[in-house]
């Protein structure tokens, strides 16, 4: 190694120091999902960082989708997936398949590359942790309504569990399933479950890891990237169909999470390697931040 390279890394170390100093003791809650989950090496990375988190003593708490996993396991079983305003329909079979792909494949696999990593991490089933009522039947795009089945939206976070393993130093790694007052199980939206989670648990950063950079003004111009976005602008961003699609409940829940004491959101793509320590501990970053 050169002198000018060990110098460079040493300033990046140095360029950290205050954000580790700032952040240690605090709680993250990361939600990982979509297309940065398909890759195994994307994966490892993120995961690198996560345990990276917790060794300096920051508390992560992952919270992680599978959408992908599940439409392959459904079309295994002869099911197809079907989906209704960005919703998964999910009858009872689905539910089934939904509970078996991310609460035994899915999570325990994030739990054990963690440890493989020198990490510490305990899985939990959303079920353990999360509390929720039904959607009501969604607009079917025809003139009327549908009954989605088994889908629910958060109403409540059991948060005693997930306190005790961060106390323990332990990342706690969580699914998007709740359980119902009806003892059902129901598939959550793994962003509205992330905001959930990092609004009980008062989290300094809730952040989300998706297959964008963040929000962008003109999504085809890279440099278009909005750093920071205040919540009282966001009902113009979406006037202005800045902000559409899947975006629109991701950064609405982002500004909710705020409104329920998380100190600030992050959007950031998983896909770039160690998204999640450069948006962290760099002067400039690397997505949009949300602030109140």
């Amino acid at each position: 190694m050169s002198l000018t390279d060990a110098s460079l890394r040493a300033g990046t170390l140095i360029e950290a120091l205050p954000y580790l100093q700032k952040f240690r003791g605090q709680t993250f809650v990361i939600k990982y999902g979509g297309s940065a989950m398909e890759s195994d090496e994307a994966v490892e990375r993120l995961l690198r960082d996560v345990v990276f988190l917790e060794a300096v003593g920051i508390n992560p708490v992952l919270v992680h989708g599978g959408g992908k996993a599940i439409s392959a396991r459904m079309r295994e079983a002869g099911l197809t997936a079907r989906f209704l305003n960005g919703l998964r329909v999910t009858d009872e079979a689905s539910i089934r398949i939904v509970e078996e792909v991310l609460d035994r494949k899915v999570n325990p696999r994030l739990v054990q590359t963690i440890g493989e990593f020198g990490g510490r991490a305990r899985g939990f089933s959303g079920r353990d942790v999360l509390r929720a009522e039904k959607l009501p039947p969604v607009d079917d795009g025809k003139g009327g309504t549908e009954d989605i089945g088994f889908v629910g939206r958060v109403t409540g976070v059991e948060k005693t569990a997930l306190e005790e393993v961060l106390q323990e130093e332990h990342v706690p790694v969580v699914s998007p399933v709740a359980r119902g007052a009806d003892g059902c199980s129901y598939n959550i939206n793994a962003d509205e479950a992330a905001a959930a989670i990092a609004g009980a648990l008062r989290a300094a950063k809730l952040i989300f890891l998706s297959d964008v950079p963040g929000i962008m003004r003109d999504r085809e111009d890279p440099d278009s990237l909005v750093p920071t976005v205040r919540a009282d602008q966001v009902d113009a961003l979406i006037r202005q169909k800045v902000l559409e699609g899947g975006m629109i409940p991701k950064v609405q829940g982002a500004v909710a999470a705020l409104r329920n004491g998380v100190g600030k959101t992050h959007m950031i793509d998983g896909r770039l390697p160690h998204a999640l320590l450069l948006e962290i501990f760099t002067n400039e970053g690397v997505g949009t931040e949300i602030i109140a």
